[in-house]
């Protein structure tokens, strides 16, 4: 299946923000300009090699684009693997065993490592040398990697093949790498939106990447977002979601394919076993309080069975999903217990 191309318009009257791929669209629902003196204010940009959106209402300007533009640029210094002096690129550097980690990447370190254990090792940022390996990496496309290369790589696989001491993150093999693009944006959208609350707005949407964080509601009700079904699903076309006070990412098998072989691979990778991950599950929609957990999440759903997905969030205190899976040829949908909570 051929992926459409993803669009953007900026956060207004009706706004749309595809996520990843073909089978979630989320728009933002942002009606009503003026109500009990609140007035809408709308922050767009590039970021993390996506586009960010934030949406506000306040009675007076109460945050700058510049302002969000510095935040993101801090985080990248710190993230990104596109920025060759980033930290986690001088971490990622065969000849350095130890880095410093700022507050941020501490933030995100600490909470990897407890997905980390909550998921029995499936949620593993060291897998990146497989990414590279699989050519989806900073390098590109790349042939098919050998059992041999992968067996290989496997022997750097493994978060206990890290240690965190303070504020200091050391690797205990000298090729060990790590990738926080599975959890590093839903953070950058959390630090964007407690800058929001630090200056007083109690109203607004956050989006970076598809990944959504909201606060309080527009002047004439809640937060809406849509989510897209594939053809074939009961029920319609779009299920509505209310948010407030609360986050919203997906993840898909559709994103970043590459076609080896003549098969189409994900770039979601199966540490345990070192190849693509093959799962029934097409897409996974995350409601968690935080976008940076329910981030981490979307990615580990993808490794289960739909059944056992829905067993895990159900399981989980302030944790909801929305799984779209294939059954033989055709499109099926699960929910946990409490997502109905949230239909519009």
């Amino acid at each position: 299946m051929a992926l459409l191309n993803i669009h953007r318009l900026l956060l207004c009257f009706s706004t749309y923000a595809y996520i990843r791929g073909y089978f979630f669209s989320i728009i933002f629902f942002a009606w009503g300009c003026c109500a009990y003196g609140q007035h809408p204010y709308v922050l767009s940009g590039k970021a993390q090699g996506t586009t960010y959106q934030i949406k506000y209402y306040a009675d007076k300007e109460e945050v700058l684009k510049s302002e969000v533009d510095s935040i993101l640029g801090v985080i990248d210094r710190s993230m990104s693997l596109y920025d060759m002096s980033s930290t986690i690129c001088q971490f990622n550097h065969p000849d350095t065993s130890q880095v410093v980690m700022d507050r941020h990447m501490k933030k995100v370190i600490d909470a990897s490592m407890k997905t980390y254990k909550e998921t029995s090792g499936y949620f593993d940022i060291t897998v990146y040398p497989l990414v590279k390996l699989w050519g989806f990496g900073v390098g590109g496309a790349r042939a098919a990697p050998s059992l041999r290369e992968v067996d290989s790589v496997r022997q750097i696989i493994g978060m206990n093949k890290l240690r965190i001491k303070g504020n200091r993150l050391t690797k205990l093999e000298k090729n060990v790498s790590i990738d926080l693009n599975g959890i590093a944006q839903g953070y950058s959208v959390d630090v964007l939106a407690e800058h929001l609350k630090s200056r007083g707005v109690k109203n607004f949407l956050v989006e970076l990447g598809g990944e959504i964080r909201s606060l309080g509601q527009k002047p004439n009700g809640s937060f809406v977002v849509e989510i897209y079904r594939p053809d074939g699903i009961s029920g319609g076309q779009v299920l509505k979601v209310r948010l407030k006070n609360n986050a919203i990412t997906s993840s898909g098998t559709y994103e970043r394919q590459r076609n080896i072989g003549g098969k189409m691979i994900s770039h979601h990778m199966n540490p345990l076993t070192g190849q693509p991950l093959e799962s029934t599950i097409v897409s996974t929609t995350v409601i968690a309080k935080t976008a940076m957990e329910a981030d981490a999440l979307d990615n580990y759903f993808m490794s289960m069975s739909p059944r056992e997905a829905i067993a895990f969030a159900n399981k989980r205190k302030g944790i909801e999903v929305y799984i779209v899976y294939f059954d033989g040829n055709t499109f099926k949908e699960l929910q946990s217990s409490g997502f109905n909570n949230y239909i519009y």
